[in-house]
């Protein structure tokens, strides 16, 4: 399904950047979908398999499931089996003219291919910046062991404070952490870029996993911090702050978070219960926080009166912060949305738009999710291998065929 998404691109802040994206799966490919948007030049090299969120569906489209289609758009697709040599050298005549290397093998595989950052790359290669994300870096008691995006959910806390009160633990229903490790590894990118500006050099970069996931823990960790407590579930209220919940109306839910005095005063005269404001329990944020199930009753009792989607358009426009609770086919259709550009369909791709929004030098979407090993002959050719390089590199596996399709 490789092909233009859109005719009319800007250059992009990133145009000119060479990233070679040996990562699978989510949180490297989130990263370098991010820095492909934005105009970088991104080979994806997948191994003789795939990356195996082509089979991660249903749904699938010309075979590749829709995870992978949501996070690898603005990529040229090329395959390599790089347990054999040849294939490795492959990988080093790239990254000649590259400026960064992402990837997410388990720590010491690229070391045991000869290709370590210490050992050849940096030496090599100076101005290189290699990206590495691992589940919880290389070393400490956990260092060098695979991660995933629900373990560390459970081993970093967050599954402790997400559930209702008195429930199980719950791991949120977002691949949190692997998005942001994605998110961290790009902001790590662009600072090692700036370094290199002034020094001239590349950089080791690592975003791990399990950091990431604790770094997600505010307002939690400093709640812990200072009161020695541990953090408990409370659904969707706010541990710190009150009226900041889902409310029942007598129609559509609302999410009230109501963060100060005046919010609350304006918040109870637009539903008609200014009288709540004045009760003695509710005057001050932590006296809400105190008395939150009988600040509850008196708010759904006035809310009951009002249907939620209406009424969250007057108390946004009233300045009082309140939503409906959408799913997420209204979410991806709601007008706002469409207007901020954030759902991209054009030529059978749909996908959700880059969030950043650059004035003189906005995200473009030029590249539809490659097929697997579709630009693999192109990018071989560009990297200056003959004709009778590139079929012996086939003939011997080093550039495997089609991957087999998801069962």
């Amino acid at each position: 399904m490789t092909g233009p998404v859109n005719a009319a691109t800007g250059a992009g802040a990133l145009a000119g950047l060479r990233v070679i994206d040996l990562s699978r799966v989510l949180g490297g490919p989130f990263a370098t979908q991010i820095l492909g948007d934005h105009g970088a030049e991104v080979i994806k090299i997948e191994p003789p398999g795939g990356d195996e969120t082509r089979g991660w569906g249903p749904p699938f489209q010309d075979e590749t499931a829709s995870y992978f289609i949501g996070v690898n758009r603005n990529k040229r697709g090329l395959a390599l089996d790089l347990g054999q040599p040849a294939a490795r050298d492959v990988l080093l005549r790239l990254l000649e003219d590259a400026d960064v290397l992402v990837e997410n093998f388990k720590t010491g595989t690229l070391e045991k291919w000869g290709l370590g950052y210490g050992d050849v790359l940096a030496a090599r290669f100076p101005k290189l910046i290699h990206c590495r994300i691992s589940g919880f870096g290389a070393d400490g008691p956990l260092g060098g062991l695979p991660g995933y995006d629900a373990v560390i959910q459970a081993m970093a806390g967050l599954m402790s404070v997400n559930g209702e009160q008195g429930g199980e633990p719950l791991r949120v229903g977002l691949p949190v952490v692997d998005m942001v490790t994605g998110l961290n590894a790009v902001i790590g990118i662009l600072l090692a870029l700036n370094h290199r500006k002034s020094s001239g050099r590349g950089q080791f970069v690592e975003a791990a996993l399990f950091d990431c996931g604790l770094s997600l823990l505010h307002p939690h960790a400093a709640n812990f911090f200072l009161s020695g407590r541990p953090a408990r579930r409370t659904g969707n209220d706010h541990p710190n702050i009150a009226p900041y919940s889902v409310f029942a109306t007598g129609g559509q839910p609302v999410f009230l978070a109501v963060g100060n005095d005046r919010q609350f005063a304006r918040l109870c005269a637009v539903i008609g219960a200014a009288e709540i404001a004045e009760d003695p329990r509710f005057q001050s944020n932590g006296e809400r926080v105190a008395n939150r199930d009988a600040l509850r009753a008196a708010l759904e009792a006035a809310l009951a009166r009002h249907d939620g989607g209406e009424l969250a358009a007057t108390l946004i426009q009233a300045g009082v912060p309140a939503g409906p609770v959408l799913g997420v086919d209204q979410a991806l259709g709601h007008p706002h949305a469409i207007h901020r550009e954030m759902v991209v369909a054009r030529d059978g791709y749909r996908g959700v738009g880059a969030p950043v929004k650059l004035s003189a030098t906005p995200a473009s979407y030029r590249l539809t999710p490659p097929a697997f090993g579709a630009d693999t002959l192109a990018i071989l050719h560009e990297a200056g291998f003959s004709r009778a390089e590139i079929d012996r590199l086939v003939a011997e596996g080093a550039v495997p065929g089609p991957a087999a399709p998801p069962a």
